[in-house]
C-alpha cells in the first residue's frame, strides 16, 4: 500500500464527506493505493454514522471510534497503530488542510528519502491576537528547545515513513512534538514544506487559548525527557548527590567549629540554634529523595510495559 491517511476528529460530521471526497479524487487522480483511517475521538454528533456511510461506499476507508475523548494525541497514536502504507500523512478533519499537498509530501518521503516532512501554514486565516501571536511565540521556543528548524510545529498535515510512526509512542498532549519524538528515536532527516491554509468552513476550532499554556508545559517534558528520559538517574542522581553533599558538609562543618568553640571556651550557641544546621539537615533530606527519585525511575523504565491508554468502542474494515 502507497499512503495511509489517518484523520483524529472530533464533532465535525459536516465537513467529512467533502473531505472524504476530496481525498479520494486526489489518490485516484493519482492512482495511489491508499486507506484512509477515520479516529472519532468520542464525538457527540453523527460523525461516526458519516464515517459509517463512507466505509459501506469505499472500502478504502477504515475507522475508529473511541469510548470518550481521550484527545488528539491518543487518536493518532491509535491510527498509526493500524497504518499500512508505506507513506503515512496526517491531517485534520476541519477542512484546513489541503488535500492537494499530498503528492509533494509523497514524492518527499519516497524520492527525497525524507524520514518526516512537517507542514508550514505560512499564511494563515486565524485570528491573529488568539492564534497567531501565540502559535509564532510556541514555535520559537520549541525551535530553541528542540533545536529542530521547523516554523510550524502545530500543523497537522504531516507526511512520514511509515517506521518514523512504528517507533513513536505518542500521548498526553505530544502531538506537537512528533518531529521531536521522531528525531530522539534517530530518525534525523526532518524537513518542511510550506502548505496551504484554509479558513474553516464548518463548526468552530475545538482548541482554545489553553492549548499554548499546555503545549508550554509539553515542551518543558519533552526537553527533560530528550536529555534523560531513558537516563532519569543522570538528572535526580546529581542532583540528589550534590544536596546530600553540600548538607554532610555543611553539618560537619557546624559540628567541628562548635566542638572547636567550647574547646577553647569561647561563647558559642546551641547547633540546634544555627539557622545552618536546618539547611543543612534540608539539603540531606531533599538530596537523599531526589536520589531515590532517580532510582525509582530507572527501576520504572525498567520494568515497564507498553499500555494502551485510550480504549476504543468499534472498528471498521481493520
Amino acid at each position: 500500500m502507497d499512503i495511509s491517511i489517518v484523520i483524529p476528529l472530533l464533532n465535525e460530521a459536516e465537513s467529512l464527506q467533502e473531505l472524504h471526497d476530496w481525498i479520494a479524487k486526489v489518490m485516484q487522480s493519482n492512482r495511489y493505493l491508499y486507506e484512509i483511517i477515520f479516529i472519532d475521538d468520542g464525538s457527540t454528533d453523527t460523525s461516526w454514522q458519516v464515517i459509517e456511510k463512507l466505509s459501506q461506499k469505499n472500502n478504502s476507508v477504515k475507522g475508529i471510534r473511541f469510548q470518550r475523548n481521550f484527545g488528539k494525541s491518543q487518536a493518532l497514536d491509535a491510527g498509526f497503530a493500524m497504518a499500512k502504507g508505506a507513506v503515512v500523512i496526517t491531517m485534520d478533519a476541519d477542512l484546513q488542510d489541503n488535500p492537494e499537498e499530498i503528492p509533494e509530501l509523497y514524492d518527499l518521503i519516497i524520492k527525497d528519502n525524507f524520514d518526516l516532512i512537517s507542514g508550514w501554514k505560512k499564511k494563515r486565516y486565524d485570528n491573529v491576537i488568539t492564534k497567531n501571536i501565540p502559535s509564532k511565540l510556541f514555535n520559537a521556543a520549541a525551535r530553541k528547545t528542540s533545536g529542530l528548524k521547523l516554523h510550524d510545529f502545530n500543523c497537522g498535515l504531516k507526511a512520514y515513513k511509515n517506521q518514523v510512526i512504528k517507533a513513536v509512542k505518542v500521548s498526553g498532549e505530544m502531538h506537537r512534538y512528533i518531529p521531536v519524538l521522531a528525531k530522539n528515536e534517530g530518525y534525523t532527516k526532518i524537513g518542511e514544506k510550506v502548505v496551504q491554509h484554509q479558513a474553516r468552513k464548518y463548526g468552530e476550532t475545538k482548541f482554545g487559548m489553553d492549548r499554548f499554556v499546555n503545549g508550554f508545559l509539553d515542551l518543558i517534558t519533552i526537553s527533560f525527557l530528550s536529555k534523560f528520559g531513558k537516563r532519569p538517574m543522570h538528572f535526580f542522581g546529581l542532583w540528589g548527590t550534590f544536596m546530600f553533599l553540600f548538607g554532610t558538609f555543611s553539618a560537619l562543618y557546624i559540628g567541628i567549629l562548635k566542638l572547636y568553640k567550647v574547646y577553647n571556651g569561647i561563647k558559642t550557641i546551641l547547633v540546634t540554634d544555627n539557622p545552618w544546621f536546618y539547611i543543612a539537615l534540608t539539603s540531606m533530606i531533599l538530596g537523599t529523595l531526589l536520589f531515590l527519585a532517580g532510582f525509582i525511575g530507572e527501576l520504572i523504565i525498567k520494568t515497564k510495559n507498553s499500555e494502551k491508554h485510550y480504549s476504543i468502542k468499534e472498528k471498521l474494515n481493520l
